[in-house]
């Protein structure tokens, strides 16, 4: 699952006028981050002297928080195992992240191939912004298998694009290695997140993602778990499926 990279981002906030948009391969709308699901190689992690664990939290930042603590979720129990989200290190986790922007099933949605630069850049241009972005490895079982970008779709270029509304929340997706990839695991884990979305964020109404329109399989991972296809959008670098997993429709068959 790979959803590609999207629109330039973090980027200035879009006026109140013009909030009313929303976002397997599934890859990010805009900016540095860009919605992305694509699984690559098994690599296992590299953990630098200073970095903690995965599942141990940083410290919670004193600033407006657009996203209610992402980091505060905590796991979840899905059919595939016990998940949770993680926020990037990136001197804990950039060469696996790194790894995985290098295959070429997540390169052709995210463009982010290359030296570990590419990567940094982009993970450094939300880690540093104001945190309507949070960019996190998805734990499964205690392993890392998969990167994630929560963002706010209102606060995103891609309300430039499509229609969205106040606390709109979009997921970029990526599965990192090709055993997790083809067996339904991130059609569970997209119900897993969206539902700790909705869980956590209790002002947000719609869960959005982006995937292009050409990642089949990515498009067909958000409809099997829930999402409707809402429109198609063209996009920077893209023709977008916009889906959307409303609040309201959230235990429909």
């Amino acid at each position: 699952m790979t959803t590609g990279v999207p629109p330039a981002r973090p980027a200035p906030a879009v006026p109140a006028a013009a909030r009313v948009p929303a976002g397997v391969t599934l890859p990010p709308t805009g900016g540095a981050p860009g919605p992305r699901l694509p699984v690559g190689p098994s690599v296992g992690p590299s953990i630098g002297p200073s970095a903690a664990p995965y599942g141990t939290a940083p410290e919670s930042a004193s600033r407006p928080d657009p996203l209610d603590a992402v980091a505060d979720w905590g796991p979840v129990t899905t059919a595939a195992g016990v998940f949770r989200l993680v926020p990037v290190r990136l001197e804990r986790d950039l060469r696996l992240i790194t790894a995985w922007m290098n295959d070429p099933a997540v390169a052709a949605f995210w463009h982010l191939a290359g030296p570990a630069g590419a990567t940094a850049a982009h993970l450094r241009a939300q880690i540093r912004g104001d945190g309507r972005s949070v960019p996190c490895l998805g734990v499964l079982r205690g392993v890392p298998m998969s990167y994630w970008e929560v963002y706010r779709a209102d606060l995103d270029p891609l309300a430039r694009y499509h229609p969205v509304r106040p606390h709109d929340t979009g997921l970029h997706l990526l599965i990192g290695g090709a055993a997790d990839r083809g067996r339904g695991v991130g059609t569970v884990l997209l119900r897993a997140v969206s539902d700790l979305v909705l869980d956590r964020r209790p002002m947000c109404g719609r869960v959005i993602a982006e995937p292009d329109i050409r990642n089949v399989p990515s498009v067909a991972a958000f409809l099997r778990a829930g999402f409707r296809l809402a429109a198609e959008t063209d996009l920077p670098g893209k023709r977008a499926a916009v889906v959307v997993r409303d609040r309201a429709l959230r235990h429909a068959p």
